[in-house]
């Protein structure tokens, strides 16, 4: 189960930082991946970001990248999505999802296909 927190509203500018936590087993086996849905839209395709199960490798989607960072502590069954300059474009519902993978820098994903496991979600606004 993979349950998301962290969200909220914030003035453009801002941070955030989402935290998505596993439980019932360990997340050192597992790539994580947030995605996010806007008002009004489906959820997107591609991943705002992904992690591989050591940490090691990343992926930041054009839009987000040097404004997003994402990170895990594996000890904790948690990964943080640390979100800076946050603009009102990024308003949507941020899910995090997982998939079992071999351990180690190079598997990451970023298409939704591709997880088995989602969470219910957290609201982040940007607005004034």
């Amino acid at each position: 189960q993979l349950v998301e927190s962290g969200g909220g509203l914030v003035q453009p500018g801002g941070s955030l930082r989402l935290s998505c936590t596993g439980s019932g087993s360990a997340l050192d086996r597992y790539a994580i991946g947030w995605f996010r849905q806007a008002p009004g839209k489906e959820r997107e395709e591609d991943g705002v970001s992904a992690i591989s199960s050591s940490g090691d490798g990343a992926f930041y989607d054009d839009s987000v990248q040097g404004r997003f960072t994402i990170s895990r502590d594996n000890t904790k069954s948690t990964v943080y999505l640390q979100m800076d300059r946050l603009r009102p474009e990024d308003t949507a519902v941020y899910y995090c999802a997982a998939v079992e993978v071999p351990y180690g820098p190079s598997n990451w994903y970023s298409r939704d296909f591709e997880y088995e496991y989602w969470g219910q979600g957290t609201q982040v606004t940007v607005s004034t």
